[in-house]
């Protein structure tokens, strides 16, 4: 097991995570080449994807609330943070895409200080913000050129 105070993330979890990026950052220049008869279903499989990847990283929280002693004031916020993004994935889902994408993509940015806020307090590991950073930008930036390509690609 990789110690919970460790500086650098697991090797395997840093390349899980990065293969973790190729829907995003595929399906977000995708949608800048798609023919215009396939880019809302180009779009609907890159905000189920991104709606399952909110639930797991959510679960992570419900996880680590999991190792958290009996009383614990942290557990309770903790388990709170990881039922939030699915549910937000479940929303951002049940929209028109237009707004759907936004969603999301507010979600993935707050869950990454949602990470932060869970280090801070010593409930996350010390080398989770170096796993999660570049993921969480990348995911980001991979939703905003989605947005962009729904708002100026017709």
């Amino acid at each position: 097991m990789h110690p919970f105070g460790a500086t650098r993330p697991p090797r395997l979890a840093l390349g899980l995570g990065l293969a973790g990026l190729i829907p995003f950052v595929s399906g977000a220049l995708s949608l800048w080449v798609t023919p215009e008869a396939w880019r809302d279903r180009v779009l609907e499989e890159l905000l189920a994807y991104a709606a399952i990847t909110l639930a797991f990283m959510g679960a992570i929280h419900w996880g680590l609330a999991m190792r958290a002693e009996e009383n614990s004031d942290k557990a309770p916020v903790q388990l709170g943070l990881s039922v939030i993004p699915p549910l937000l994935g479940w929303v951002a889902l049940a929209l028109p895409n237009a707004l759907g994408l936004p969603v999301i993509l507010v979600a993935f940015a707050a869950l990454y200080f949602a990470d932060i806020w869970a280090v801070e307090h010593g409930v996350a590991p010390v080398w989770y913000p170096a796993l999660r950073r570049p993921l969480s930008i990348i995911v980001v930036c991979s939703l905003l050129v989605a947005w962009l390509a729904t708002v100026f690609v017709s």
